[in-house]
């Protein structure tokens, strides 16, 4: 049984660009070693340290000699997919503080504006909890 973690360690976990290609790729489906390894194209060093890690913090486990990510791992992911979509819209974000400091626009103005620049529900779902 894995330890628990601190948020911080386990995004160190996968906070590399390597260690994220290893974890993506199980998150695309079980897969096995070899496979992954080649797929990766790391030493087998690098592969084995990125693979412990992310074990022992709970975010994939080997069935039947393939990789997989666990449920905590699933969660961790699209914790991360959500990054990676605040990333792409990074600069309608920006635009987004830049009108809710300005005090021109009324809230309703300001909130159609944002509807408009931000088409992903998610991110926009987020703003609202935020506001």
């Amino acid at each position: 049984m894995a330890k628990i973690q601190s948020t911080a360690s386990v995004l160190r976990t996968i906070g590399d660009d390597k260690s994220m290609d290893i974890f993506k790729t199980i998150a695309q489906g079980t897969i096995d070693s070899e496979s992954l390894k080649s797929k990766t194209k790391l030493t087998r060093k690098q592969y084995y340290s990125r693979l412990s890690r992310m074990t022992k913090a709970g975010l994939v486990r080997k069935k039947s000699g393939k990789y997989l990510l666990t449920a905590f791992g699933k969660v961790v992911f699209d914790a991360e997919a959500t990054v990676e979509n605040a990333l792409e819209s990074y600069w309608k974000l920006r635009a987004i503080d830049s009108l809710e400091m300005s005090n021109e626009l009324p809230k309703e103005e300001q909130q159609k504006l944002i509807d408009a620049l931000l088409d992903n529900q998610e991110l926009r779902g987020i703003l609202v909890k935020r506001a």
